[in-house]
């Protein structure tokens, strides 16, 4: 009766994780033989991988990443130009502790967006806040906010958040508007948060599509500094998924 009274109050509390240890030990008679700061010590640990777990769950939700790609599947055999040694490095989410960005380029179906989202994913799962989005989409987004009038908390968010994702950057011309939002997203982030970019142009080229040559070169120079560049070639990664290939392979990504 006061085992189920204790349970009932943890759940009233909403201290779920630890409601579910106790109950686990409850259940466990060799625990019987363990001192009280023990049995308590199981209890406290137990209950933290249980909030550590939901936080992360939160995180991914909020992250709006595909759930397939993940680190543990980068394909490092298919030849496209990828370190291995520089994806071991990324891999430990370090580059997001020093506001380091990622800059994907090569041709589509080389897994450009895919690889993206892995590291980003490994970065949610690490402690940070992550936010995908098709930079295309993310345009409209801010054309929404700016109608609507919660451009300041949407650019806020952004700022906030640890990991951007941006799929497909440049693959249109700028307009003003564009140019203008992109330069206010990157200063806000420029050494503060990391950005990851997947484009089928190469860098080179951004300037261009990004149009007015005074924004671009800010746009680009608080972009490219202090970033990772990852240029990717050879053959479509589609083409091993319609052999069967397991492995890191282009979904619903236009990457």
């Amino acid at each position: 009766m006061m085992n189920q009274q204790t349970l009932d109050r943890l759940h009233s509390l909403r201290w779920l994780g630890l409601a579910e240890a106790w109950r686990q030990q409850m259940e466990m008679p060799e625990v019987a033989s363990l001192s009280f700061d023990e049995r308590f010590s199981l209890l406290v640990d137990q209950h933290w991988t249980w909030r550590e777990n939901q936080a992360m769950a939160r995180r991914l939700k909020k992250s709006k990443l595909d759930a397939e790609p993940c680190v543990e599947d980068i394909d490092l055999r298919h030849p496209r130009g990828l370190d291995r040694s520089l994806i071991r490095t990324l891999s430990n989410s370090q580059w997001v502790a020093q506001h380091h960005s990622l800059l994907f380029t090569g041709p589509t179906g080389i897994g450009k967006s895919w690889l993206a989202q892995a590291l980003a994913q490994k970065a949610c799962r690490d402690g940070y806040t992550v936010w995908y989005r098709p930079v295309p989409k993310l345009f409209r987004d801010l054309m929404i906010a700016r109608a609507d009038g919660s451009l300041g908390r949407v650019l806020e968010t952004i700022a906030r958040t640890d990991v951007l994702v941006g799929d497909d950057f440049a693959m249109a011309p700028l307009n003003e508007q564009e140019r203008r939002d992109f330069l206010e997203i990157c200063d806000d982030r420029y050494n503060r948060r990391s950005t990851i970019l997947t484009s089928q142009l190469p860098v080179a080229s951004w300037h261009q599509q990004i149009g007015d040559p005074t924004v671009a070169d800010s746009i680009l120079d608080r972009l490219v500094h202090n970033a990772y560049r990852i240029e990717l070639s050879g053959d479509s990664l589609r083409k091993k998924k319609g052999r069967g290939s397991s492995g890191d392979q282009p979904g619903g990504g236009g990457a």
